[in-house]
């Protein structure tokens, strides 16, 4: 904030316009150093000179691919001057949310909001702080896909399905970013309504669907559970099958010949989503400029075929309903967690890349108790 300096009439005379000269510097290192300098009331509010957009994954994965095409067409059409877009992966999103809440509550910083939040929230793994996100908008629904290498033995689904009713360790499963996340939920869920023991699952996190995938093709898990644009490339070069996608009917593109849960006798449809938050305490006026930013830009002809290409569904949903929505959600998917028995308490650390050949890791080691 600018410091306004009102000098007596001494001060502008003799040797005292050393002083004057000496507090007016003041004032300006004060703006230089200030986070956004403040507004007048008559003109409307804008990001200050580099904003930022803060993504709680790895870089190459489904929400940097999406971060990075909306601060691209954000500078682009010349809404906003040129973002940073910082990754910052880690368990539960709380490096990021912490990076988010460190910055001043001026409204230049965005996050990516998505199912990942929501399963954090109803965890209960967030502290107070870092619960109070400001909601900006829904931009569209993304379905997870479950995927093996091109010369898996796993045939389908039912195959793999079959194979965990057996023994529920023999295969290990890779996911991204967190123990009983929406990625996790999304193969947990239909393996148990088909009558796997999911608790005992070989589950392996990494800090990207980006990573997860990247090691199945390299032969270091043998199942990875992820969301439709991280499975594209290894799909164009012929080294993964898709056994199974959690949307209510098949997609178009490259997953046209993907099978739905549905279709293999497993009424499952996974509802995940993706959007944009601020900081808690940021201000109606700057969120509200945000909403009419992103509203602008998902309109385009670009972001719309970037959306198709990814065989997401869009949906732009405002400020209001998301949070709303976010509430009813995280009710939701408590009980869900509660009835699949992943609260996960003492969950293992996330895989690095390049890997080490993957542990045996049971969702509940011997002796923890179980989700509440």
């Amino acid at each position: 904030m600018r410091l306004a300096l009102n000098f007596h009439p001494l001060l502008t005379t003799g040797r005292n316009r050393l002083l004057a000269t000496l507090l007016a510097g003041l004032g300006v290192v004060s703006h230089a150093i200030g986070a956004e300098p403040a507004a007048r009331a008559d003109t409307p509010w804008k990001p200050g000179a580099q904003p930022e957009f803060i993504v709680p994954s790895g870089a190459g994965a489904a929400l940097d691919t999406a971060a990075r095409k909306l601060t691209e067409l954000l500078a682009r059409d010349g809404v906003t001057p040129a973002f940073v877009v910082s990754n910052r992966s880690g368990a539960h999103s709380i490096q990021a949310l912490e990076s988010l809440e460190r910055r001043p509550a001026y409204g230049g910083a965005l996050i990516t909001l998505s199912s990942g939040y929501v399963t954090s929230l109803a965890q209960g793994a967030l502290p107070p702080h870092l619960q109070r996100l400001t909601p900006v908008a829904t931009l569209f629904r993304e379905y997870a896909v479950v995927a093996v290498r091109h010369d898996s033995p796993i045939r389908d689904a039912r195959d793999l399905i079959e194979r965990l009713k057996v023994d529920p360790e023999a295969v290990s499963i890779g996911i991204a970013t967190t123990l009983g996340n929406h990625i996790h939920i999304a193969i947990a869920q239909p393996l148990k309504q088909a009558g796997v023991d999911v608790k005992r699952l070989r589950i392996v996190p990494y800090k990207s669907s980006a990573e997860s995938s990247t090691a199945l093709v390299g032969g270091h898990l043998d199942v990875v559970s992820a969301t439709t644009p991280n499975l594209l490339p290894h799909l164009a070069s012929g080294r993964v099958r898709l056994l199974a996608i959690g949307a209510e009917q098949r997609l178009g593109g490259a997953f046209a010949q993907t099978p739905t849960w549905r279709e293999q006798g497993i009424d499952y449809i996974n509802d995940s989503f993706q959007g944009v938050a601020v900081a808690s305490g940021v201000s109606a006026q700057h969120r509200d400029y945000w909403v009419s930013a992103l509203r602008r830009v998902t309109s385009s002809a670009e972001w719309r075929q970037f959306v198709e290409l990814n065989q997401w569904q869009p949906n732009f949903v405002g400020p209001d309903d998301t949070a709303r929505e976010l509430k009813h959600q995280v009710q939701q998917t408590r009980a869900l967690l509660a009835e699949l028995r992943l609260g996960l308490p003492n969950a293992p650390a996330v895989a690095q890349w390049p890997p080490n050949p993957a542990p045996k890791v049971a969702l509940f080691p011997a002796g923890a108790p179980a989700a509440r």
